[in-house]
This record gives C-alpha cells, sequence and structure tokens, in this order.
C-alpha cells in the first residue's frame, strides 16, 4: 500500500445488525491502537463500548458509544451504533457525520437481508462505506456464497479485497490480499504474519484479483483498456481507483475477519487509513459551506445527572476552544467545557480541532442536528446544505401508558420524558384526552423498556407502564324523544326543570350537533346553553361506558319555574334526559380503524398478509414499493386493539425488517361477543366513576 500523508482527525461509524460484533470490534481496535492496556469483553461487561447498566445488562448497544485513538499517527473517531432496529435512528445520526462506515455482518446467507435497510440509507445518503465480514472463525459459509446473498441487498457493487486461507479446508487461518498479492497467516492480539502464497490458493486468488479489477474497471476506461489489452496496472493505480471510487460510494470493499480474535482487524485499519476521504471531502459532500471560522455539528444529546447536558458534535472547522460563543442562528451559547471521549471515560480539554468528534457541555436550547457556528453566520451554511438532509425521526410504532409510582412525581416525570426525547427523537410523548393516560411512544418493546429503566436509574422515577387503552366511542342507532323534568324542594328556593329533547343518529364522522327550536318561550334563552352543556357532559361517557360521538340533541319544548329555574336546574335536566333516553337508541360501540402501509421484502408478502388477516384486519391491496428493489408495500385498514404489538410480530415474520406507516381512518361499529367483553371490562371503571361523583 503507498504511502500517504496524515489526515485530519477522521471519522468512521460502526454499524450493522445486532449481534454482528461491533462493540467487539471497537474493543479490538482500541486494544490494536493502544488506546487501551487490555481487551474486554462483552461476557464480563468491561467494555469500553456499552458500558451503561442497560446495555450490559442486555449485552447489547443502545445507545452510540464514542471512543477516540490514533493510528499510524492519524486521531481517529469510531462511533459504535447500536444494531436493533428499535434503536436504528441513533445510527443514522452518527452516520451523518462520519466521513466512512465500516458495516459489520456476519458471513451468512440467512441474515443477509437484516441489512437491506441499512445499505439504502447509507446509499440514498452517498454516504463512503465497506463491509467487515466478521465472524469468520466461527462459519464454515463459502465467502462467494455470502457475497452473492449480500450483493442481492446492495445497489452498490461489492468488491471482494481479500479472500479466506483455509488450512485444513475448513477453518479461516488467514487471507491473501488480493492487491498486494500478498498471503498473511492471522496472530491472536498480534499483527498477522506475512506467509508465502498457498499453492492452493493460486487459481482462487487469480480469479478473485481478476473479479476486483473488473469491477474497478467499471468506473474508468483507462483501466478497461488495459484489462482488454492483458496489461497488468500497477498496484499503486489499483489502490488509487479503489480509495478514490470508496470515496464517491460508487463501490463497497468487503475485507474479511474476527474482532474477538483481533483477526483482520489491524488490516481494516490501515485500508480505514488510505481509503477514507478527510474531513473536506465529507464536508463537501454534505453540502455545508466552512468560512474558516468555528463550524460544528451536533449529532447526540445526552442529559447526565452531575455534570447536566452534554452535546456530541463533529467539529468540521476549528478550532472550539473552551469558553467560546457558539449559536445555531437562533441561540448563542457559551461552552461550559470541551470533553474529549472514550466510551464512559471523557477528559477535559482546552480545545476541539478541525475533524474531532468532542462533547460540548451544556449548550442549553441547541438541539441534535444543531449547525453551530461562532459568527452567527450558520443560516449560510444551512442554505448551502441539502434541504431536510438530516434524517427525521420515524414515526412511533409501540406505545406504553406510563405513571409515577408515587404520588406527587407527575411534575417530575413531564421534565424527565422531555429530557429523554431530547436525548433520543424516536421518542415521543402524547397526553391522550380520550383515556386519559400519558403515553410514551417509541420503536418497539425494547426501545421503551430501556427508556423506563432511564427513568428508575438516571432520574431516580419509579414508573409502571401497561397497553394503552383503546379510545373506544360509541354511537346510536335510532332516534327517540325524551321528556326529564329535574324537580327539588328543600326549603327555600328549590330546582326546577322540565326538558323535551330529540335524540338522533348521525353520519359516520358528523361528531356532535346541538339544536333548540323552542318556541312561545317555553325555556328561557338564557337557559337554554345550560340545557346544551348538560348533554355534551353526559356525552362523555354514554350508555355503554365510553364517550358518545355523531349524536344530535333538538330541545324543542320544555317548562320553567319563575324562582326555581336555573342554570344548574336545566344542566341536570338535560343531562338526565340523555341518560334516560340513550339507553332506548339502540347504542353500539364503536372502535377506531387504522390505515396501515406495511414495508416489507417481497419475499415475505404473503406472510404478512395472512398476519393482517389473523388480526381482523381487510388487505386494500399490494404494490412494489417505489425506490425499494425486492420490496412491498401491504396496504390494509386494521382496528387499532390490533395494534399495539403488531411491530413485534411483524419484526419476528421478516427477520426484524419490516416496519410500517399508520394513520387513524376511520371508527366502525362492533357488535357481539367482542363488544360486549370490551362493555363488560369497562363497568368497573364506570362504577368507580360514578361512586367517585
Amino acid at each position: 500500500m503507498p504511502q500517504k500523508p496524515l489526515s485530519s482527525p477522521r471519522c468512521v461509524a460502526l454499524v450493522g445488525p445486532y449481534l454482528a460484533g461491533k462493540t467487539t470490534l471497537l474493543e479490538s481496535i482500541l486494544a490494536a491502537t493502544e488506546a487501551i492496556p487490555r481487551k474486554g469483553t462483552i461476557k464480563d461487561g468491561n467494555t469500553v463500548g456499552d458500558f451503561s447498566p442497560a446495555a450490559r445488562s442486555r449485552k447489547m448497544s443502545v445507545e452510540l458509544n464514542v471512543a477516540s485513538t490514533s493510528f499510524m499517527g492519524e486521531k481517529w473517531t469510531f462511533i459504535d451504533c447500536p444494531g436493533s432496529i428499535e434503536f436504528s435512528h441513533e445510527a443514522r445520526t452518527a452516520l451523518m457525520v462520519a466521513d466512512a462506515a465500516v458495516v459489520v455482518c456476519e458471513p451468512t446467507v440467512e441474515r443477509a437481508m437484516t441489512l437491506a435497510p441499512l445499505l439504502k440509507f447509507l446509499d440514498d445518503r452517498q454516504i463512503p462505506h465497506l463491509l467487515f465480514l466478521n465472524k469468520l472463525d466461527a462459519v464454515e459459509i463459502r465467502i462467494r456464497d455470502a457475497l452473492a446473498a449480500l450483493q442481492a441487498v446492495s445497489a452498490r457493487p461489492l468488491v471482494l479485497r481479500q479472500v479466506p486461507i483455509r488450512d485444513d479446508g475448513e477453518t479461516v487461518t488467514g487471507y491473501v490480499d488480493l492487491i498486494s498479492e500478498r498471503a498473511y497467516h492471522y496472530k491472536p492480539g498480534r499483527a498477522s504474519d506475512l506467509v508465502p502464497m498457498p499453492q492452493s490458493m493460486a487459481e482462487r486468488q487469480k480469479e478473485a484479483r481478476q473479479g476486483l479489477l473488473e469491477k474497478l474497471a467499471d468506473f474508468d476506461d483507462k483501466l478497461l483498456e488495459q484489462l482488454l489489452e492483458d496489461t497488468v496496472p500497477s498496484k499503486e493505480d489499483i489502490y488509487s481507483h479503489l480509495a478514490r471510487n470508496l470515496a464517491s460510494d460508487r463501490i463497497v470493499p468487503v475485507l474479511l475477519g474476527a474482532a474477538e480474535k483481533d483477526a483482520g482487524v489491524r488490516r481494516l485499519l490501515k485500508s480505514l487509513r488510505h481509503d477514507v476521504p478527510d474531513p473536506a471531502a465529507t464536508l463537501q459532500r454534505l453540502g455545508l459551506a466552512s468560512n474558516g471560522g468555528p463550524l460544528a455539528q451536533v449529532f447526540k444529546t445526552q442529559h447526565a445527572a452531575h455534570t447536566g447536558k452534554l452535546s456530541l458534535v463533529r467539529v468540521w472547522s476549528g478550532p472550539i476552544a473552551d469558553g467560546a460563543t457558539l449559536s445555531d442562528g437562533n441561540t448563542a451559547v457559551k461552552l461550559a467545557g470541551v470533553m474529549r471521549l472514550v466510551g464512559a471515560n471523557s477528559t477535559k480539554q482546552a480545545r476541539a480541532e478541525s475533524g474531532d468528534v468532542a462533547g460540548l457541555m451544556k449548550l442549553d436550547g441547541i438541539s441534535t442536528g444543531a449547525t453551530l457556528s461562532s459568527r452567527g453566520d450558520v443560516a449560510a451554511a444551512k442554505e448551502a446544505a441539502n434541504p431536510g438532509s438530516w434524517p427525521v425521526a420515524p414515526k412511533p410504532l409501540f406505545a406504553l401508558a406510563v405513571a409515577t409510582e408515587k404520588r406527587g412525581d407527575d411534575v417530575k416525570l413531564s421534565g424527565a420524558l422531555q429530557r429523554l426525547c431530547e436525548e433520543d427523537p424516536s421518542l415521543s410523548i402524547e397526553h391522550n384526552h380520550d383515556t386519559n393516560e400519558l403515553l410514551l411512544w417509541g420503536q418497539g418493546e425494547m426501545h421503551l423498556t430501556v427508556a423506563l429503566e432511564r427513568l428508575r436509574t438516571s432520574y431516580h422515577l419509579p414508573v409502571t407502564g401497561h397497553a394503552p387503552q383503546v379510545p373506544y366511542k360509541e354511537t346510536i342507532r335510532k332516534g327517540i324523544q325524551q321528556h326529564a323534568r329535574h324537580k327539588r324542594q328543600s326549603g327555600g328556593h328549590g330546582q326546577f326543570a322540565d326538558v323535551k329533547v330529540e335524540i338522533r343518529p348521525l353520519a359516520r364522522g358528523s361528531g356532535f350537533k346541538f339544536e333548540e327550536k323552542i318556541v312561545g318561550g317555553a325555556v328561557p334563552r338564557n337557559f337554554i346553553p345550560a340545557v346544551e352543556e348538560g348533554i355534551r357532559d353526559y356525552l362523555k361517557r354514554g350508555p355503554l361506558g365510553f364517550q358518545v360521538v355523531d349524536v344530535q340533541a333538538v330541545l324543542f319544548d320544555g317548562q320553567y319555574h319563575d324562582v326555581d329555574s336555573s342554570d344548574q336546574a336545566f344542566m341536570t335536566a338535560g343531562a338526565l334526559a340523555m341518560r334516560e333516553g340513550m339507553p332506548k337508541c339502540d347504542p353500539v360501540l364503536l372502535e377506531p380503524i387504522c390505515k396501515v402501509a406495511i414495508t416489507i421484502p417481497t419475499d415475505f408478502t404473503s406472510r404478512v398478509q395472512r398476519l393482517v388477516q389473523t388480526r381482523r384486519g381487510h388487505i386494500l391491496g399490494y404494490d412494489a414499493k417505489s425506490g425499494w428493489a425486492g420490496w412491498d408495500e401491504v396496504s390494509a385498514m386494521l382496528p387499532q386493539s390490533e395494534m399495539h404489538d403488531l411491530i413485534i410480530e411483524l419484526r419476528s415474520a421478516t427477520q426484524g425488517v419490516g416496519t410500517f406507516d399508520w394513520n387513524f381512518d376511520h371508527l366502525a361499529e362492533l357488535t357481539g361477543k367482542p363488544a360486549e367483553k370490551i362493555v363488560a371490562k369497562m363497568r368497573p371503571q364506570e362504577e368507580k366513576a360514578k361512586a367517585a361523583s
């Protein structure tokens, strides 16, 4: 590999599916670069990555982990990203500030599909990336079979950089570098040994090298001419072609290794050093323009009990010094500190240079995704950037109704939830006025379980979480006329109000309408609003126990008393008319129906259609998903009561990659035993509410 001048500090995101070995790879990188004295393991819970209690208890990443190191005289920052699809927004924000990504995956045909959404994101954003086929020591699959499966989910051509050496025909003990044409033998914890090229590898190496050159020639006419003329290009030219095409996201180099045994890690580092573009190229790719002053972008926000808010930033133009004032164009804040990050350990430093990833303390009012400048001219930088380029948080798919275990903690809970949502924008909060529940929305069961655990451990807030209530409604099928009289005498002024109300059903979606047709002053005009108020108050909980909708009430007659009539009396009479009349109107339960668009690989379409039907859903149709080769979008109507755990079953049926978008569509009648069960479940709550009133 040719010598290369020293580069500015560069940043690489480690991404890939759950259990691919990203955190183990980070640990091996830090050990190989002597950033840590000895390697930790996931099993022992002592890795630099996954340092939070939630991550260690689950032995999986649940948040970004940042570690800085140096290799061959150059500064590097590696961001270990969660692999679970439920935490994918964390990975996407990290990728936005990375110069390149290392996609860590297992060389298995079965799990190739799990990479599809990630690879599409990388290609859509033109983020340079390479594949690191990990755990070669634990599988016996042929690399060409794994590569074919991975190519099927990658829009960019995969370019194999190495072929494995198998001493006994099965166990991988080293590799042949296809550009340098050298063979290496793995040494745990040390650099690989250069060994003679095995005779058995000559033909395979020649075939694979020719494949590499042909793929590079697709992007260079001169190289194509050399191949057609059987001219062997120089190794320096091949390295240059590879680096240039990686930087422009035309190809995806593929390297091999086993991070747990340090196999292939140093070769990966050397490839990154030579091929990954510098921050200036990344800045240009993002469309951001630096005027020479400080420029940084926030990609993660954290809150700690003792240190307060910490904003993780990529410094595009520096230096950014402790005490400097930065602005996002709206809010100007003075830095309270600049931190260098290595997992859970952070050390204060005087400043951060161009290319660095750093933690900036107490940037109050600054949110994730903000572009910061010292001169307040960030607006110009934003205009130069691709509009809407920052990843939008995915729409929530799973909710829990949350409440504090201790009375009086409600205000504290509200503040803690706001901070959680600032840290993780894929979380959101909703107060459901129909059920009077506080809902925490997220991307799945694990996502919310971790969030609730953080409330307990970081904010000392014991909370409960359960499936939200479905906001059922009720309506009527026929109309009647109802007479109601409220009369009470207890000494002094009494209470008297007499009303006649016609109750009518309305078309679905009409809501509630009130009308009065009083003639001759049967009910004085000043009392009519009180009648409407009483009716509206009753409709909050109808005869089945739910809010009444799509009903009209017409006040057409009544009586009053000069002394005993009052607003309160007519309000009571209006409610009484509805209470006595509504059960006679053939009340019926209404359940909310949602329109759902389910996105899945084509291979799973029929399975997902059956899944929808088992949940009382109605298939509207399916079609190829625009912009997603090999994917379908299934449209359906689904009762909201069947959607709480839909994402769990959907992911289980689609190797974790299926997802959906949804919106409330309409209310539909629900009858028979399903309705009877729901009404019976509501009765104890209704009786409790009556007793309380």
